[in-house]
């Protein structure tokens, strides 16, 4: 394992022609500087609040991308020698993971001006964290007059029949699986650690197998839910009220039990564009653009000045309201990195039986 060292900055960054983002070999430089994001109405409302108004500040190319996760998708960028992206969203275990492997680039918070002004845990070597997301039990209004409350609502078949969603792989299903067998969810982390809750995680997955239907991307479980595909759904919390404003949708957002984490911004190991790179991710985490995202998603923000323009109106759907944490349990991150590969193993071979 190994670490990057920093780059000097120099302020300001070179404005580059319009065109496609290409990696082209040998001319790294020839391509345009691209973040990327998650897609789906989280990445509409980045396009209005960061992404235009920053070219439009700043006079510089920004170009979009798109990705479901995952942090062999980021090794593939940088170990292949010709990546196309610079500034990537990721989440908590894939900015440990990735730091450790040297896959980012160590961040100059000098350069940034941010160190001190962030929520706690917001801070890392490699990463500016940019919000706090739940993922959360869903369920759309117009379907459920009365609806789950929980997870032992959401494992029972019978007063709520049909297709369920879970986001594919162990992460989440696991802990959602224990709360629903009577697990408290300040207590889960406590019980997967050992052998024996991992076998109740997975029997307790056992019993509604077949009627679980995967999902991967965060777009997906709101269109299972508008389809009426499934009765209910984990979802992200920011992308329900998302849909509910911009699509006149009326879904239901479950926080009891929920889990929630922080997202970062991250800069790939050589990327052409480290300056610009630095500028935009201080752009978007400038306070009084943060405090816009909650009037089209309802994400928490990281900045603490931002925390404090958000709107009575908008805070009861944030996962940072305070009757909502009391609710939740933060996502265990250094569970999760260091057992990722072998319960992902034993989780492929489970779906496959």
């Amino acid at each position: 394992m190994f670490k990057t060292t920093p780059r000097i900055l120099t302020l300001g960054a070179t404005a580059l022609g319009l065109g496609l983002a290409m990696a082209v070999p040998g001319n790294a430089e020839a391509r345009d500087f691209t973040v990327t994001s998650w897609g789906g109405n989280y990445q509409d409302a980045q396009r209005e609040i960061y992404f235009e108004p920053y070219k439009e500040e700043t006079g510089n190319p920004l170009l979009e991308d798109v990705w479901n996760g995952g942090v062999g998708a980021i090794r593939a960028k940088v170990e292949g020698g010709a990546s196309d992206w610079d500034v990537v969203q990721v989440e908590t275990e894939e900015l440990v993971i990735g730091c450790e492997e040297g896959l980012y680039e160590l961040l100059d918070w000098d350069e940034l001006g941010l160190s001190g002004k962030l929520i706690p845990g917001a801070e890392h070597e490699c990463g500016a964290g940019t919000i706090v997301w739940s993922t959360a039990l869903a369920y759309d209004g117009d379907r459920l007059d009365e609806g789950p409350e929980g997870w032992e609502d959401f494992w029972d078949l019978e007063a709520f029949p049909g297709k369920r969603g879970l986001r594919r792989g162990p992460q989440y299903a696991l802990e959602f699986a224990l709360q629903a067998d009577g697990v408290p969810v300040d207590e889960v982390y406590d019980v997967l650690a050992t052998d024996e809750g991992v076998d109740r995680a997975f029997a307790k997955l056992d019993e509604i197998k077949d009627e679980i239907v995967w999902w991967e991307a965060g777009a997906q479980p709101l269109q299972l839910l508008a389809a009426g595909e499934v009765i209910m759904t984990t979802a992200y919390n920011g992308r329900v009220t998302g849909a509910n404003k911009t699509d006149g949708r009326n879904f239901k957002v479950v926080f009891p039990g929920s889990l929630y984490s922080i997202d970062y911004w991250v800069i790939l190991t050589g990327s052409p564009h480290f300056e610009q790179a630095h500028e935009f991710i201080k752009f978007a985490s400038e306070p009084e653009r943060q405090a816009l995202l909650p009037n089209y998603v309802a994400y928490g923000v990281t900045h603490v000045d931002a925390a404090e323009s958000i709107s009575e109106e908008d805070l009861p759907d944030l996962p940072t309201a305070p009757d909502n944490l009391a609710v939740t349990a933060q996502l265990d991150t250094e569970f999760w990195v260091d057992n990722i590969e072998r319960l992902t193993e034993r989780f492929n071979s489970w779906i496959a039986q």
